[in-house]
């Protein structure tokens, strides 16, 4: 119900400031300043909803039941407007979206059957063949990747004691090593950096030189474990086994 200026304090009472009072309302409410001319008071047992220069403010309502809903696999959803739906490619005039339907006039796009690869540049030097290419793992390169996990002897000597076993489980148990991501499918390998003093037993995948003499002088018990084989398919294990027979009848025969 609209009412106007004079009609609204002779219904409403006294208003002092900006506090207005009413006889039907249990309490007083108070009208904050709105920027603008207050159009439209409309009064509830409830509620009091002031409507400034015409425009109600937008209320939002919540549903009870999802609330304190749980993520699962069947209600999980992206946010309203953050996918958008794809841009359907007419063909013709009855496709409602002119002659060309979005292809454009000319040009090797607008054929049919047409298509190019990622990174065509029409015929021209593309950017990826412009650049210069850098060597090893900077490149991309898997010769420049690292084949093992690497211990010095100075970090056995820190972390293990006489007569104890040094293997990569041991050394990831004491926090000697801690490999991530493709280093924790990597074997292990015995540096000679450093000095040791007692006898313990290597457990490892790769010894070097100097390592391997340090060790021989204490008397430590190495052993080499055996590489991970390479899964191969059942073809490709029979045409090598033909192979090998087949060369080794021929060094044979050429004896």
């Amino acid at each position: 119900m609209a009412l106007s200026a004079p009609a609204l304090a002779q219904k409403s009472g006294a208003i002092s400031g900006n506090m207005l009072r009413n006889s039907f309302l249990s309490e007083s409410v108070s009208l904050q300043r709105v920027s603008g001319s207050v159009s439209l008071v409309r009064f509830a047992r409830k509620e009091l909803t002031v409507v400034a220069n015409g425009r109600k403010a937008a209320v939002v309502t919540k549903d009870e039941n999802e609330v304190d809903q749980r993520f699962r696999l069947n209600n999980l959803s992206p946010q309203p407007g953050s996918r958008h739906r794809q841009k359907r490619k007419g063909r013709g005039i009855a496709a409602g979206q002119g002659a060309s339907c979005g292809f454009g006039m000319r040009g090797q796009k607008s054929r049919s059957g047409s298509g190019v690869r990622p990174g065509f540049e029409g015929g021209q030097m593309p950017l990826y063949r412009r650049l210069p290419k850098l060597r090893g793992i900077a490149g991309g390169m898997g010769a420049g990747l690292p084949k093992y996990v690497a211990v010095n002897l100075t970090d056995i000597a820190a972390s293990f004691q006489e007569g104890e076993e040094v293997s990569l489980e041991a050394l990831k148990e004491r926090r000697v090593l801690n490999p991530s991501g493709r280093d924790s499918k990597l074997p292990l390998k015995v540096l000679g950096d450093g000095e040791l003093d007692f006898r313990v037993k290597i457990k490892a995948g790769a010894i070097s030189a100097a390592a391997k003499e340090k060790l021989e002088k204490l008397g430590c018990e190495c052993e080499i474990l055996p590489k991970k084989k390479k899964w191969v398919s059942a073809q490709y294990s029979k045409n090598q086994a033909r192979a090998d027979a087949y060369f080794a009848k021929k060094r044979g025969d050429s004896a």
